[in-house]
């Protein structure tokens, strides 16, 4: 549990700067501006819990998916293939360049109920609502969280490792929407080359968990932890 809270709350703080390329627009869109102190700050938490409310849904469901493998005994290898095809992912959409329909699909749709909730009269609840759409949005670094969630086997870990994914963009997203700045595209663009760097570290972890090697929180021996549930049961 304590590697899924470290690991959720890393991938979503170096993150943020990727996240606010990607939703920054659609938060600096919200009408919370001209309301009072303390409105404007529950309506941006709102928004702010709705994305990790999606994510960490995100996360139960992927994280039960994995557990499939873990039942079978498949853990060690499910965690090192999905961290090398992460790396392979990665690679091949540097250089092979491509696009997946069913994805720019799910966008479209997803952009066009955003733009709905955003056009139509709100109330409080409705902003929570314009976050949980917002977290349904494809993103590459969402991808790299939904995949570290199906690594940990399991949906309730799943679910915690993507919530605190969410939680670990809110520092970032919640100061820009308070303060109503936006960081220079120049900027945003030397910090997102660090993305694939992130990316490539979150995917070694990945391996390294699956490696078997005895290491408390990054890499432990999943054997000696099967034996030791066995004896639980008896």
């Amino acid at each position: 549990m304590f590697f899924n809270i470290i690991a959720g709350l890393g991938i979503g703080l170096l993150g943020s700067l990727h996240c606010i390329g990607m939703c920054g627009p659609i938060a600096l869109s919200l009408p919370v501006y001209g309301k009072s102190k303390v409105d404007k700050l529950l309506l941006i938490v709102l928004y702010n819990i709705g994305r990790a409310s999606s994510y960490a849904a995100l996360g139960a469901l992927f994280g039960f998916i994995g557990n499939q493998f873990f039942l079978f005994g498949y853990q060690q290898a499910f965690s090192i293939i999905l961290g090398v095809s992460i790396l392979l992912f990665l690679v091949i959409a540097k250089y092979l360049p491509f696009r997946i329909p069913l994805i720019d699909t799910l966008h479209l749709k997803i952009k066009g109920k955003l733009a709905n909730l955003l056009q139509s009269p709100k109330q409080h609840y409705s902003y929570y609502f314009i976050g949980l759409a917002n977290g349904l949005l494809p993103c590459g670094l969402v991808y790299l969280a939904i995949g570290s969630a199906m690594a940990t086997g399991s949906a309730i870990n799943g679910a915690l490792l993507m919530f605190m994914f969410g939680l670990g963009t809110f520092p970032l997203m919640m100061s820009i929407m308070i303060f109503g700045k936006f960081i220079p595209f120049p900027v945003r663009q030397k910090i997102n080359r660090l993305t694939p760097v992130l990316i490539s570290i979150t995917a070694c972890l990945i391996i390294l968990r699956g490696m078997n090697l005895n290491i408390p929180y990054f890499s432990p021996g999943l054997q000696e932890q099967g034996l030791q549930t066995i004896q639980c049961h008896k």
